[in-house]
């Protein structure tokens, strides 16, 4: 996939330069710090980029990291992947991002990294990592979204979630499976309103500065449990992404005064994701909600994260508690070695670009 693009966005004290892989990327890289010195890896999740760790990345290089944050497969600047919703969805499982990782490392000319940091969806890769290359990657920082293991064997989904959700009334639907339709890419890209309007309105929603984020766990895999989470969760059907957060807009006032996201850097990611579109990102949910693309990683059913573990997340998101039972499992179980447990107020599910401050000095504690 070849796309023009202007030239990178500026941060100071990183720059930009590519990378060919030996899993077909030619991945772009946000950098900082000096080559030679120990090596930190920032995976971003979704819908976001390299850019999301701009906080972070002259933190720990100042710290004496040389620090390394890609545009995954799917996102931004990196080419060779199939955007299509058509595209062989092989590349985008789990097991294969990860090998997209330890392809990075191998092409930096490294054998391993001193950690690997992944928010989002880069939380799951970052655990799997950790959970299948532990000489690779010796230790782990996951954040937002709890990492709770390999798939059991054996053992289905504890619960038909479509079907549950269409059953309630009025029905719903859960995002994931609204992420794995061919609509979700076309509503996204081209939503009324814009695109940068809707990227505000979703980043908006997720963060704390909505008041109606409140999170807390929920009892089980059931259709009312999941019924409690918000629209930009689980959705009225028929809604869509952009008209399910659209109301939760904040006000042109809010907006400007967006401390954590100003328009400048909002700007980063509309222009990527209107050069890209969304399907690269969407194709990894059209992976976990579909069993057969999942089934390889029960190759490490009952493996544990051996190597030192730390969690860190804003008070108020609800990513924490979306996949219930999770968060515990991840604490009591997955990771052997957990340093330190985190929820950060003030941060909801962008905690990184929320709450910055904090959370790079929990990472520097926990590297240190």
């Amino acid at each position: 996939m070849t796309l023009a693009h202007a030239a990178a966005p500026v941060v100071d004290g990183v720059h930009s330069r590519f990378v060919d892989t030996a899993t077909g990327l030619r991945m772009h890289l946000l950098e900082a710090g000096t080559p030679g010195h120990p090596v930190v890896v920032l995976l971003h999740g979704f819908p976001e980029l390299a850019y999301s760790w701009r906080h972070q990345l002259p933190a720990l290089a100042a710290a004496g990291y040389h620090v390394i944050a890609p545009d995954q497969r799917g996102y931004g600047r990196t080419t060779g992947w199939d955007g299509r919703f058509e595209a062989d969805l092989a590349p985008y499982r789990l097991f294969n991002l990860t090998k997209d990782v330890l392809a990075l490392v191998h092409a930096l000319g490294l054998t391993d990294v001193a950690a690997l940091i992944g928010h989002d969806f880069g939380s799951f890769v970052a655990g799997c990592c950790a959970l299948m290359r532990p000489d690779v990657f010796p230790a782990v920082a996951l954040m937002s979204a709890p990492f709770s293991g390999a798939p059991r064997l054996g053992t289905g989904s504890p619960l038909d979630v479509p079907a549950a959700l269409a059953a309630l009334d009025p029905p719903r639907q859960h995002y994931q499976w609204y992420y794995s339709t061919p609509q979700a890419d076309l509503e996204m890209h081209n939503p009324p309103g814009g695109l940068h309007a809707f990227l505000r309105a979703y980043y908006h929603v997720k963060s704390a500065d909505w008041p109606g984020n409140k999170p807390h766990p929920l009892a089980g895999w059931s259709s009312a449990a999941l019924a409690r989470l918000p629209h930009y969760y689980v959705m009225p059907v028929g809604l869509g992404m952009p008209a399910a957060v659209a109301p939760y807009a904040p006000t042109a006032h809010e907006a400007a005064h967006c401390g954590w996201l100003p328009d400048a850097d909002l700007a980063v990611y509309t222009a990527e994701f209107a050069r890209t579109g969304f399907q690269g990102g969407l194709n990894w949910y059209r992976c976990i909600t579909d069993p057969a693309q999942m089934g390889e990683l029960q190759l490490f059913d009952g493996a544990h994260i051996t190597v030192p573990a730390c969690y860190i997340a804003g008070v108020a998101d609800w990513g924490i508690y979306q996949s219930p039972g999770a968060f515990e499992r991840m604490q009591r179980e997955v990771c052997t070695r957990m340093s330190g447990v985190h929820l950060l107020p003030g941060a909801g599910h962008w905690v990184q670009q929320e709450q910055p401050v904090k959370v790079n000095s929990l990472l520097l504690e926990f590297l240190l």
